[in-house]
């Protein structure tokens, strides 16, 4: 397979890696900058077909640093809605994992609904002080919480809202999965939502486990009737879903099943100083704080509100792909490919 650079030189090389990564096919790179924005949209308007990188000596400089220190160096964060999982499926707004679940009694939903409503807008008011703002996420939290265990959820329920829910991972995550499975680099999905849900979409949707998975999320506790009774571990909202959470989440359910071989523990994930982080949101960056890392690649989603908010992301993230439900391909080349490549157009 080749790949076009569209810059100053054009570079092909041929890689029988990528035979494995049928996700890939038919991809075509290209170059883009600050600088060179107005030729880009020149070029082509459709701006949902490109991916943008904001310092490409930078970006190239990481890519070849966290290769040469190897994957044994190496970890991955990842948010988990609308970053694994599609913003938009069948022309329809893909549900969150969060959002999906329905109670069995519209009276709690309804309560919960009414939680989000007050809430939801104070979480990204841009005047409400940081401290406030996390005592506010904290209230929103426990209230939703306690409603979840005063409503009587039950893990039948989860099962049937991920079975009748909108929801989908976007193309070549499973094989982003496997592949970084195989070299045993450890994923570690940050969610302040509900992480019973997300493993019921992963049996769901991907019908297996990956040993190297670690969902850092809120924990429920089912008695022997399958119904909620409490949390496991401190409560983890919008505002503290980042490394610093590994001490705070409980070890995970073993709700997939066994799985070969060990776990990654948390000390020696915080031993891998090199970072790839996966988010949709600039709050995402934060993930990665409480750890010491020594190279992070940034990878933002900018699922929606392109014009308004490609400024922002491309000088946050180290790189952003717009409106792609096709996932990484970029990023398992620069695990295993000695490629310096800017950007992906797929």
């Amino acid at each position: 397979m080749s790949y076009r650079l569209r810059s100053s030189s054009i570079i092909n090389t041929e890689c029988s890696a990528i035979s494995k990564l049928p996700f890939l096919h038919n991809c075509r790179v290209c170059c883009c900058s600050k600088n060179n924005k107005k030729t880009m949209e020149k070029e082509d308007h459709n701006l949902s077909k490109f991916t943008v990188t904001n310092d490409p000596q930078s970006f190239n400089e990481k890519i070849s640093a966290i290769r040469n220190a190897g994957p044994s160096k190496l970890q991955v964060i990842a948010d988990f809605d609308a970053t694994l999982t599609r913003y938009w499926i069948n022309g329809q707004r893909g549900q969150s994992s969060h959002g999906l679940l329905q109670q069995g009694n519209p009276e709690y939903d309804a309560k919960r609904k009414a939680l989000f409503e007050y809430y939801h807008p104070l979480e990204y008011s841009l005047t409400i002080p940081h401290e406030e703002k996390t005592k506010l996420m904290e209230e929103w939290w426990g209230k939703t919480h306690a409603l979840l265990i005063e409503g009587g959820l039950t893990y039948d329920a989860i099962k049937n809202s991920v079975a009748n829910a909108n929801i989908a991972f976007r193309d070549g995550v499973v094989e982003l999965f496997e592949f970084l499975e195989e070299r045993d680099v450890p994923v570690l999905i940050f969610s302040a939502g509900l992480a019973d849900i997300i493993e019921e979409v992963l049996r769901q949707k991907v019908h297996r486990s990956f040993k190297n998975i670690k969902i850092v999320s809120n924990q429920m506790v089912f008695n022997d009737c399958g119904r909620l009774v409490s949390f496991k571990g401190k409560l983890i909202h919008s505002l503290n879903k980042n490394e610093r959470a590994l001490d705070m989440a409980a070890p995970l359910h073993d709700q997939l099943g066994d799985t070969d071989g060990p776990v990654t523990d948390n000390a020696s994930v915080k031993q891998r100083t090199n970072v790839l982080l996966l988010g949709d949101h600039i709050g995402d960056l934060g993930m990665s704080d409480g750890l010491n890392y020594e190279n992070r690649i940034s990878v933002g989603f900018l699922n929606d509100n392109i014009e308004k908010n490609l400024e922002s992301y491309r000088n946050a993230f180290d790189i952003v792909y717009l409106v792609s439900e096709m996932l990484l391909g970029f990023i398992t080349l620069v695990l295993s490919l000695s490629l310096s490549l800017l950007i992906f157009e797929f």
